[in-house]
């Protein structure tokens, strides 16, 4: 059998040319997929369908471009800009460092004894407001301000409240660039993200950003206020993961919108777990804000009456002393009353034993200062209660005072 040379030449020189072909193409197709990924980017961008945005920059041909290239060269940077920053921005301005001055000799010469943060919430004709933490400046004989770009103020204490760890500081407005808002801590969500701003080793790190988001709401801490060692406050706060140091005491929470849902406070968070972040909710503190700013001190009703939990007496005084039927195993018992006081007036007496306050049960001191602190001054509220082995009832007419329950 005889084969064609031209026939046989072209067998074994077909498979060659299939493949530089193949090469070729797929070179061409690269390129044009580069070149359309690269033309593409910026009108993406400017439709909003990337994470990020791109900004071209067009240049005339200048250090970029090779001899004899022609065209405008293409610089494609990414602008790192997000809800964060913005946010960390728009809010700098408002939080403050709270310096704590006090005397620390007989020659009456002062010094630093602490600082922590504050946020202006208020900015009105010649004079601003500061929210901060009592503890903060507990003992200062004079207070200053330290603003976002280090001017220091002097502050006057306008009042304070240890219950709630808050404090009202006033300073004049020439200064002052800007005031935080408040927003709605009732609408707050579990895993919202937000962010801290304070100073959390000092003034030298003046202006730091924490970012978290919300561990939980309405959480209950027990606080020790008056220092006896034994809990006699709850305070409800927002946990969160952000970072809060001592130094951020006083400072803002916000969230994602640049609102103040929060201020900070370490001294709550004492008793807590490391590494938890407590927040005074916005919603709990306006009232006592108010207050403070209005009279110098929270106006909160008050029974006149010393009392014990029910729970910290031996169980044999239960009926022995205070004759209580078996099933009445909580409430607050009244170690003593005031004269003239709301109680007083009421009838109550040594060793009556509370067991509902306006309707609602109680449970234990903390819970009837919880109820109580609810109400206004001038309310009237109905309390159940044993006196002598015998159940009453009795209306409390509240009235105000700066002592406590």
């Amino acid at each position: 059998m005889e084969f064609n040379h031209d026939e046989e030449k072209y067998v074994h020189e077909k498979p060659s040319r299939n493949w530089k072909s193949f090469l070729f193409s797929s070179l061409i197709g690269a390129v044009i997929g580069a070149l359309l990924t690269v033309f593409a980017l910026p009108y993406l961008s400017e439709q909003g369908l990337l994470p990020y945005n791109l900004q071209v920059i067009e240049s005339d041909g200048g250090q970029g471009q090779r001899a004899g290239q022609g065209g405008a060269v293409r610089n494609v940077s990414v602008n790192v800009n997000n809800e964060v920053t913005q946010v960390v921005s728009k809010v700098s301005d408002s939080v403050v460092g709270v310096i704590n001055i006090q005397k620390t000799g007989v020659w009456d010469e002062t010094g630093e004894a602490g600082t922590g943060s504050g946020v202006i919430y208020k900015k009105d004709g010649s004079t601003s407001h500061i929210v901060t933490n009592h503890h903060v400046i507990e003992g200062a004989s004079q207070i200053e301000v330290s603003l976002n770009d280090g001017t220091r103020i002097p502050a006057k204490l306008i009042g304070s409240d240890k219950l709630m760890d808050l404090a009202v500081l006033q300073v004049k407005s020439n200064k002052i660039k800007a005031a935080a808002v408040f927003g709605n801590s009732d609408k707050v969500k579990t895993g919202e993200p937000v962010i801290a701003i304070g100073n959390p080793l000092g003034l030298q790190f003046s202006g730091s950003v924490t970012q978290g988001i919300i561990s939980g709401t309405e959480r209950a801490v027990p606080v020790d206020s008056d220092g006896d060692g034994q809990p006699d406050w709850n305070a409800e706060v927002l946990q969160t993961d952000a970072a809060i140091n001592p130094g951020n005491s006083g400072g803002g929470l916000f969230n994602i919108d640049g609102k103040v849902i929060g201020i900070n406070s370490m001294k709550i968070a004492e008793s807590a777990v490391e590494g938890i972040g407590l927040s005074i909710p916005a919603n709990l503190a306006l009232p006592v804000i108010n207050d403070l700013e209005t009279y110098g001190e929270v106006r909160r009703p008050y029974l006149g009456i010393e009392m014990k939990s029910l729970g910290d007496i031996a169980s044999y005084h239960w009926q022995e002393t205070l004759k209580l039927p078996n099933d009445v195993t909580s409430g607050v018992v009244v170690m003593g009353v005031q004269p003239l006081s709301p109680a007083g007036r009421a009838g109550l007496k040594e060793l009556d034993v509370i067991v509902e306050f306006d309707g609602g049960r109680v449970y234990d001191i903390v819970d009837l200062r919880k109820k109580l602190y609810t109400k206004k001054v001038g309310d009237t509220v109905r309390v159940k209660y044993y006196h002598g082995g015998k159940e009453k009832t009795t209306k409390v007419k509240l009235t105000r005072s700066k002592l406590g329950s």
